[in-house]
């Protein structure tokens, strides 16, 4: 009585999803090799005419009187409803049909298209006007008297006039490669019934569809049939019915593909509709292809009809045997389950006893009752463990946490001292071996300008660049031990005006700021001057002001301060403030920007950019700290003293340089 219906709706839904699946999948596959057909017949046409156009028959027949009859065969033989000839400009030189000459048809995109040497065949929608002007046949061919149709919106027009055209140009070249013209010529779809029959053949060929069932094909203009194979009654073609409300508003008011059951002229068919895309990319019309639903939905019920007869019998006859043995096995269920109830009411002395029973259920009852005179002496033990092992693992807990943070800090510790480490034996091993051929440069330099004296004086200036590039090597060789030893190295210091710094700096960097759309503000209140390295502190500032421009891709603020530090609560000396509008630091990332090689720009940078600036400021008793928030910019505060203090072992320690430093 219950599964029965259960499992008839579940076959009924699961039989409805399938059907409606495979339905729309049909459909869809029908719509696009309609499609593909559809494309096929437009490039066809814009073939044939940019084939005619570079045709030396054609190129022939403008130096003489054969271009009015070379066209009208031409057209006869592209199967064309229009065939002109255009200057250069777009006006009409010669036409097959019977277009003024003179005629503008440059406002046409695709002839304009064509008089930039492009061309190419499109859907164009001609207004009756337009399709007089090419040829009065045509606007009379386009006429279709509008006729009611059930289901479609409401439209006060008595007739559609309107056409649908394939339209194709190509541009027309002389002997010399020069264009001279353009041929313009198209196919009106209107009435052309060929077209949609050989659609309908390649779609559903025989015995693609059940028997009962037809297969359709039909060209829309907005929502009016032009050329379709829906029969009204006997042999008379839906020409001027109108497709649905809702299907105009899916497909053309919303540009969206229709898959789905529709109603089509005077039944059901399972539809696919499609815009069809002029050359502005407008909806000017659609395509159709569908079939008949209803021997589907008929076949659909017969098999569910057999399913459910079957289904009933086998239920029928199941729930007879069901009944004959449940008495057997429900009274010992009954009373095991009365049982666990009261003992998880909490009458832990309730047991089942005896069920009169030999079989499993008997064996199952008496297993249960073990049970739970096991279960109630483990139950007092189990508790006096769970208690004890509860604060044994709260303790071994806290130990764990607090060994584990620990080790976390000595591991960074250690790779980061490592990594410097490699740093500065690399660094040095490099610094020396530069530093030996150089010293044999210079010697030998100095050798060749002594020995020839007088005589070296046409090579002067030549000399005098080896000996600039040498000072040069020099001073990079410097720099490396300066980083791979930073303590044997400090810089030669000067009372340094750090708004002066600051100019130098954006000098420098002047290259990055052109290229970004980033406003600069300035406010330079520093007065105390700091005992300090210019290169080295130049060096920090246009780190910090190369990676605020680059924090900015797409523009922005970028604000330099300076200001002296507070007498009352610091030591002399100045705050310099680096700040830009930028995307901000994640927080994850605050703890490890002064880390030697990290870095959050994958495809550029080294990671060491901060790192190096972190080592040069403590290395005079200063302090480098960051202030960010995801989205709202970042701002890096540089604190200076006035009379330096020398650190030796100045390395970044994320735990205090991450935080802010505030002026």
């Amino acid at each position: 009585m219950l599964g029965f219906p259960v499992m008839m709706g579940l076959v009924w839904y699961w039989g409805e999803a399938y059907y409606h699946r495979l339905m729309v999948s049909r459909v869809g596959s029908d719509l696009v090799t309609a499609n593909a057909y559809f494309q096929r017949v437009i490039d066809g046409v814009g073939g044939g005419v940019d084939a005619l156009a570079a045709s030396q028959a054609l190129s022939v027949a403008r130096e003489g009187d054969a271009l009015p009859a070379l066209l009208g065969a031409q057209q006869t033989r592209l199967g064309l409803d229009f065939l002109n000839l255009l200057d250069a400009e777009g006006r009409v030189l010669h036409a097959a049909t019977g277009t003024a000459a003179g005629s503008a048809r440059s406002a046409w995109p695709i002839v304009a298209r064509a008089l930039e040497s492009g061309g190419g065949a499109v859907i164009e929608r001609f207004e009756p006007d337009d399709l007089l002007a090419l040829a009065p046949a045509l606007r009379e061919r386009a006429r279709l008297p509008l006729i009611a149709t059930e289901r479609a919106q409401p439209d006060l027009r008595q007739e559609e006039s309107r056409g649908l055209v394939i339209h194709a140009a190509a541009p027309v070249r002389d002997a010399l490669g020069r264009q001279v013209g353009v041929l313009e010529g198209g196919v009106l779809l209107n009435g052309n019934l060929g077209f949609v029959d050989t659609i309908n053949a390649i779609v559903y060929r025989e015995g693609a569809l059940p028997e009962g069932s037809e297969g359709t094909a039909t060209l829309f203009v907005d929502d009016t049939r032009i050329a379709t194979n829906v029969r009204l009654f006997a042999d008379v073609r839906a020409l001027g019915t109108r497709a649905s409300a809702e299907v105009r508003e899916h497909v053309l008011g919303q540009g969206r593909t229709w898959l789905e059951t529709a109603f089509v002229v005077n039944d059901w068919y399972v539809s696919g509709y499609e815009p069809v895309l002029d050359s502005r990319g407008e909806r000017v019309g659609m395509l159709y292809v569908g079939f008949l639903e209803a021997p589907f939905r008929a076949a659909k019920r017969m098999s569910l009809l057999i399913v459910a007869v079957v289904s009933l019998m086998v239920s029928f006859i199941g729930a007879l045997l069901t009944l004959h043995w449940a008495r057997s096995i429900f009274r010992p269920i009954e009373r095991m389950h009365a049982t666990i109830e009261c003992v998880d009411g909490g009458n832990e002395a309730a047991r089942v006893g005896s069920v009169g029973s030999r079989d499993e259920l008997g064996r199952l009852a008496a297993a249960l009752d073990h049970l739970l005179d096991g279960q109630a002496a483990q139950r007092g033990e189990l508790q006096a463990l769970n208690a004890s092992l509860d604060r044994k693992v709260a303790e071994r807990t806290a130990d764990l946490a607090a060994a584990n943070e620990d080790l976390r800090a000595a591991q960074h510790r250690l790779v980061m001292s490592e990594k410097l480490a490699a740093i500065g034996e690399l660094t040095a091993g490099v610094a020396h071996e530069i530093s030996n051929p150089t010293a044999v440069i210079q010697g030998n330099l100095d050798v060749l300008r002594e020995e020839l004296g007088p005589a070296a004086r046409p090579v002067a200036n030549e000399i005098r660049l080896i000996h600039e590039q040498v000072h040069r090597i020099r001073l990079i060789v410097t720099k490396l031990l300066q980083f791979a030893r930073p303590g044997e190295f400090a810089g030669y210091v000067e009372a340094v005006d750090v708004n002066a710094a600051l100019a130098d700096c954006l000098v420098l960097t002047r290259q990055h700021l052109a290229r970004s759309e980033v406003q600069l503000v300035q406010r330079l209140e520093a007065r105390c001057p700091v005992l300090i390295n210019l290169q080295e502190l130049q060096q920090v500032l246009i780190n910090l002001i190369v990676n605020a421009v680059q924090a900015m891709p797409e523009g922005g603020t970028l604000t330099l301060e300076t200001a002296d530090r507070d007498p009352a609560t610091d030591a002399a000396g100045v705050v310099i403030v680096v700040r830009d509008t930028g995307r901000g630091i994640a927080r994850e990332d605050m703890a490890r920007i002064f880390d030697p090689f990290f870095t959050t720009k994958k495809r550029q940078g080294t990671g060491l950019g901060l790192s190096i600036s972190h080592t040069l400021v403590e290395r005079y008793g200063g302090r480098i700290g960051v202030d960010s928030e995801p989205g709202q910019g970042s701002a890096f505060i540089v604190s200076l003293l006035a009379e330096p203090v020398y650190r030796r072992d100045a390395a970044p320690d994320n735990a205090a340089s991450g935080a802010p430093i505030h002026p």
